[in-house]
């Protein structure tokens, strides 16, 4: 009887999101054989949308790889690809890269000897994210070389506090695309049959985003994400708004590519900041956010709102005209950003050239903690092998 096989990989959770972390040596190379591999520690495809035979957690931020080993870039120390995996289709999504991820990535670099740290104070990794081909560099506390897990920062959707790790996005704008509007537009119609007209702020920093009001579709905006995933006529319209929208930033060509690109362009609901209840069920006043936000992420409601959505919407504020220009109540410095789970302060640094926005930084701050390491047990015959 053949054995499982079994990878080393270190299971971490980075911001809001988990996922397996593996050194690109340990894998097959890229291919279907290696996306079969990674389907099979998280336990996918499962038509049940638990991952109960995998590592995975049955929803799109528990349900992340990323594969980190030798940078390719003169000026990072490490080169890292995320993978975002179909709970219930047997795909390995690396059109985007996950913010939320990629602050696990400096520690695990430092733990992994990948990169050196001093003894005691700060460590700095420069990554480089394949999926977008962008630099992010990682600030974080060590002692004795390794990374500070303790700490005071409170990140909303985490219980607890832990030690804060910053990530700098240089230079975000045109991840996919090549431009912060791909269309060159700061708002465009959509327009579908049986749904109707309506606008849009396509917007690429970080990774692609469509950015929508809430009253445009009948919302609030403070709706919760149990709200959004039984209203099945909301979602299949939010999903075809979004595979329009892949075609229109030039992402796909035609639908069936956009139904499989299922991490990028992301849908962001927009409204001015208000009274609201988190998941935890703390009050947010209106005076607690710049701006409120609802969004999907890999065709379901997010409990907080993707990093890479956060840092977009930072920019996209910058952009007159735009939508998410129209509900901030601030338009520079931080941003507070609410969302299910809470606020999360973003901020980006943009110039104008020639009438045209472009953004040379966004920071975050976020935690991230090593959960275990060993290997992971993949089948002798994985599905989709």
């Amino acid at each position: 009887m053949a054995k499982q096989r079994r990878i080393r990989a270190v299971f971490m959770r980075g911001g809001t999101s988990k996922g397996l972390i593996f050194h690109a040596r340990d894998l097959p190379p890229p291919g279907a054989t290696r996306d079969a591999v990674l389907l099979a520690a998280m336990g996918s495809p499962d038509p049940n949308m638990r991952q109960l035979d995998g590592m995975g957690g049955g929803m799109s931020s528990l349900s992340k790889v990323c594969i980190v080993g030798p940078s390719t870039h003169p000026q990072a120390d490490v080169d890292y690809t995320f993978g975002q995996v179909g709970i219930d289709q047997g795909i390995v999504d690396y059109g985007g890269n996950c913010g939320n991820m990629s602050s696990a990535i400096g520690p695990f670099a430092v733990e992994e000897g990948l990169v050196p740290a001093p003894p005691q104070g700060e460590a700095i990794v420069r990554i480089h994210n394949a999926n977008t081909g962008k630099l992010i560099t990682a600030r974080f506390p060590v002692l004795d070389g390794l990374p500070v897990t303790e700490g005071d920062f409170a990140l909303d959707g985490v219980a607890g506090t832990a030690a804060p790790i910053r990530l700098d996005f240089l230079a975000p704008g045109g991840s996919k695309t090549g431009a912060l509007l791909p269309t060159g537009h700061a708002v465009d119609r959509i327009d579908l049959p049986g749904i109707g007209p309506v606008e849009v702020s396509l917007v690429d920093a970080a990774n692609p985003m469509v950015f929508i009001a809430a009253r445009s579709l009948g919302l609030s905006g403070t709706e919760m994400p149990d709200e959004f995933a039984a209203d099945m006529a909301l979602m299949a319209r939010l999903e075809a708004i979004r595979r329009r929208a892949s075609m229109m930033m030039g992402l796909t060509t035609d639908e069936d590519a956009a139904a499989s690109l299922i991490s990028i362009p992301k849908i962001v609901m927009l409204a001015p900041p208000q009274a609201a209840v988190t998941l935890s069920g703390r009050k947010l006043a209106a005076g607690d956010a710049d701006i409120t936000a609802r969004a999907l992420s890999a065709g379901q409601p997010h409990n907080a709102i993707p990093l890479t959505g956060a840092l977009c919407l930072a920019a996209a504020i910058r952009v007159p005209d735009s939508i998410a220009a129209g509900f901030a109540v601030r338009a520079d410095g931080a941003i507070r950003i609410a969302h299910p789970s809470g606020t999360i302060s973003v901020d980006a640094v943009t110039e104008d050239r020639k009438g045209q926005i472009n953004v040379l930084q966004a920071t975050v701050l976020r935690s991230a903690r090593r959960l275990f390491e060993g290997a992971v047990c993949i089948p002798p015959s994985p599905t989709g092998s």
